[in-house]
């Protein structure tokens, strides 16, 4: 089965680690992720780009209207994302822990559902 790890935190906070403490946290990432492919759990992940970075759409009287920036004003934002094949929540859950960004902020674990007619 599929789940979707999002991956939360305060970029302020990510941006302001020294310097070493970030390559690390990328190091780890990376070989993390490395892990989780050797082991068939890894479909895909992603960091993403700044928030503020972000385009978001909405329909208001039937028009798409894009807005520059985060989805919402919160102190922690979506900052990445990791697609996984796991055999149930709780082994989701385990890979999930493991994760380290988890130190910085929360990992959402959530099944991926299946729309009918996929």
């Amino acid at each position: 089965m599929r789940y979707v790890c999002l991956v939360h935190g305060n970029e302020a906070n990510l941006m302001a680690l020294p310097e070493e403490n970030a390559r690390k946290l990328t190091r780890d990432s990376i070989d993390y992720d490395s892990s989780l492919d050797k082991a068939g759990h890894l479909i895909v992940a992603h960091a993403l780009e700044s928030p503020s970075a972000a385009t978001c759409l909405r329909t208001k009287g039937g028009k798409v209207v894009a807005t520059d920036g985060p989805y919402s004003e919160t102190k922690e934002q979506l900052l990445g994302f990791l697609l996984i094949e796991a055999k149930d929540r709780e082994e989701a859950i385990a890979l999930a822990s493991r994760v380290p960004m988890l130190q910085h902020g929360p990992i959402e674990v959530r099944a991926v559902r299946r729309l009918e007619g996929e």
